[in-house]
């Protein structure tokens, strides 16, 4: 392990990294150990008794937290004209089909969620090699390919986030910022692991749910004591 810097024995010393806590008292602990000079990011770090190398345990979901995610998130719809007014009404940044296609095609990839309808996936699909490695693919399972693209747009808006597990088992997500109330974050982190519970493959054997922490932006983690959440 490399030497601390002193913001980071600082924040060692305000609380008891081996210790467990609560949801809530996690994300009071966050406000205290947040050095940033921007309002830092809140992060869930869930690891699952999955093999994710095995098909039927790739946990992957959408989760609509409580009180949203604190960003301001860049959406792109990529639809037919007809469609075109429902998804600016609804709020989308960026609405068109060819001439974003052009421009994602030659690098632009200045958004953070991407939705499409099923009837240009065609065209979409071509993206592929830019937007699969971004994390910007369109995907039915997380509600980013539906005609309801008005729909879809609002709920993203709202604090739609989607999440799929690591290569080593572990779900990460953001779940707000270090200035939101600390029983709003606990109430998005529960909304998080209510939905893992819910995802849980068949096929996982054993603890299901192994390991919970809570982070900030370049802040130490914190465990969670999880026989505090509930559903575990």
């Amino acid at each position: 392990m490399g030497k601390l810097t002193k913001k980071q024995k600082d924040a060692l010393s305000k609380y008891e990294a081996a210790k467990e806590y609560s949801l809530a008292q996690a994300a009071e602990i966050l406000k205290t150990i947040s050095y940033t000079k921007f309002d830092a990011s809140v992060d869930i770090d869930v690891r699952l008794g999955v093999d994710p190398r095995k098909a039927d345990q790739m946990v992957r979901g959408v989760a609509t937290l409580p009180h949203g995610t604190g960003k301001t998130v860049r959406v792109l719809v990529l639809c037919t004209p007809d469609k075109e007014a429902e998804a600016k009404e609804a709020g989308a940044d960026f609405v068109g089909l060819d001439e974003y296609i052009t421009k994602i095609e030659q690098g632009w990839t200045d958004v953070d969620v991407i939705i499409t309808m099923p009837n240009v996936m065609a065209k979409v699909g071509k993206l592929g090699r830019v937007l699969g490695p971004r994390g910007l693919m369109p995907n039915p399972k997380s509600g980013t390919v539906t005609p309801e693209v008005g729909k879809a747009v609002r709920e993203v808006k709202a604090g739609k986030i989607d999440f799929k597990v690591d290569k080593f088992g572990i779900i990460h997500a953001g779940i707000g910022k270090v200035s939101f109330d600390p029983d709003k974050l606990a109430e998005n982190a529960q909304e998080i692991i209510a939905t893992l519970l819910r995802l849980k493959p068949s096929s996982s054997k054993g603890t299901y749910v192994r390991t919970i922490h809570l982070s900030s932006t370049m802040s130490p983690s914190v465990v969670i004591d999880k026989t505090t959440v509930s559903g575990l």
